[in-house]
């Protein structure tokens, strides 16, 4: 048996050090709200607004989990449902003013973050690893 760790372990560890950063930094820029698990979902949002349906498939939760943690986010003013145009029965969560400066100082958290690893990895490293995960999301990523 091998001491050496799996892809899928390693990979997760890297997206683990990534979520945790940028959860430090929206607390240090006042957002103290926000959970993990509701980051998850959040970071799923559409540009035009998502369904709750959509949201809890892509995230890998139930629809109820995903519509509880849509309630919170949107008590705390993060998002908001609306009318879905294409389906006058159906709403989209959407991100509202509050998230969307919240997804600026994440955005900002992720690059420097990105920053260290790259310094770390160094210029083809970085390079190497982007287009490795990149083209690895051929075949797991149904959603891309």
């Amino acid at each position: 048996m091998s001491d050496e760790l799996n892809l899928g372990l390693l990979c997760y560890i890297a997206y683990r050090a990534m979520e945790g950063g940028v959860l430090d930094a929206l607390r240090e820029a006042g957002y103290h709200d926000v959970t993990a698990a509701q980051g998850r979902i959040f970071a799923r949002i559409g540009p035009g607004g998502t369904r709750v349906t959509e949201l809890a498939e892509q995230a890998g939760v139930t629809k109820q989990t995903t519509g509880f943690l849509v309630d919170q986010l949107e008590r705390a003013g993060y998002v908001e449902r609306v009318p879905d145009p294409s389906d006058a029965r159906a709403r989209l969560v959407r991100i509202a003013p509050r998230g969307a400066a919240a997804v600026q100082v994440a955005r900002g958290a992720e690059a420097r973050i990105e920053a260290v690893w790259a310094g770390h990895l160094g210029r083809t490293g970085t390079a190497q690893l982007r287009r490795a995960l990149t083209s690895l999301r051929e075949i797991t990523d149904p959603y891309r």
